[in-house]
């Protein structure tokens, strides 16, 4: 491996410098490039959920190094260059930080801040609570009629729900709100929940 490395190392530095320079583009073409990036639909592709988890292991990579924020808190996804944090953190300084990390990586279009700030003092409090909340939801869809062929993923964070998954059509979305709302507990929801195409 060393030996082909020296290799091409050394074939390299013997190149003339106008070989070199044909083999990079011109920076005329690399602003054609990043424009032509920027007119093409983003899709939802294999290629789009490619870009979307390399966003996500950027942005857990940069929460985990910045001291700013304790990364094991907080819950990152990407869809569509779109970064969704969830979880929750112990100051409104550190909630901010993570969107401001999360706004600096590379190919994010935008962020969606649902961190939930809660002292550490009161963290295994708002954690117990939060569990009881999401463990009566799943109870409530799976004997809800219209729901409990669904797969609905929930997430309380100090009392406010996150639904995700798919449904069949907008009339279950809106149950799902419904059902949700009447647990006791539960401050707000947000239904992220789509249709199944």
């Amino acid at each position: 491996m060393r030996r082909a490395l020296l290799i091409l190392t050394t074939i390299a530095l013997m190149l003339p410098p106008t070989v070199l320079l044909a083999q990079s583009p011109s920076p005329e073409v690399k602003k054609t490039a990043k424009a032509d990036e920027a007119t093409r639909p983003s899709g939802d592709g294999a290629g789009q959920t490619m870009k979307d988890s390399w966003i996500t292991t950027k942005t857990k990579m940069a929460l985990t190094t910045d001291g700013r924020t304790k990364a094991r808190h907080i819950s990152v996804e990407t869809q569509g260059a779109t970064v969704m944090l969830r979880g929750k953190v112990s100051s409104a300084e550190e909630r901010a930080a993570a969107e401001h990390i999360a706004r600096g990586i590379s190919g994010v279009g935008a962020v969606s801040n649902a961190l939930q700030v809660v002292p550490d003092d009161q963290r295994k409090t708002v954690d117990q609570k939060d569990d009881g909340i999401e463990t009566a939801i799943r109870e409530r869809l799976m004997h809800d009629a219209q729901l409990k062929d669904a797969a609905i993923k929930v997430r309380s964070d100090n009392s406010v729900v996150t639904l995700r998954g798919k449904v069949s059509d907008p009339k279950a979305k809106s149950r799902a709100s419904d059902v949700v709302r009447g647990v006791p507990g539960v401050k707000s929801v947000r239904n992220e929940l789509g249709l199944k195409g």
